[in-house]
């Protein structure tokens, strides 16, 4: 399923360095999401959740693009962003409609942590 996709295109250094990357965003993302909504209402959180979620999906990509050109140089300094995408397309992502890679299997994956995320209790320790 995931033959054409172009992480196995990549070097070891290069697939590491992508998977770092997208570790990274993942947790900054998820703690994100954590720390801003925990306190809201159900639905401010859901809402929050899926702004957040919708907002990675629009602008990650001139960050992979970036990383990618650290990579290849020979790549040209542009833009891969446009204006916002549809709404409706994180939800397609989220229910693992969207394009059958890896990157979008991992939207997917960061989007249901997302929603899970701010209704996550903290540690014993913190609760008492």
């Amino acid at each position: 399923m995931y033959a054409q996709d172009s992480f196995f295109d990549l070097s070891t250094g290069g697939q590491i360095g992508l998977v770092g990357l997208s570790g990274f965003l993942f947790i900054l993302f998820v703690l994100a999401a954590r720390v801003l909504l925990r306190h809201r209402g159900i639905w401010s959180r859901l809402l929050g959740a899926l702004v957040l979620f919708w907002l990675f999906i629009w602008l990650s990509p001139q960050l992979y693009y970036e990383y990618y050109r650290l990579l290849i140089p020979s790549l040209p300094a542009q833009w891969v962003i446009w204006p916002p995408r549809n709404p409706s397309e994180g939800i397609v992502l989220l229910v693992l409609q969207g394009p059958q890679s890896l990157a979008a299997h991992g939207q997917a994956v960061l989007g249901w942590c997302l929603l899970a995320a701010p209704f996550l209790r903290g540690s014993a320790k913190r609760r008492r």
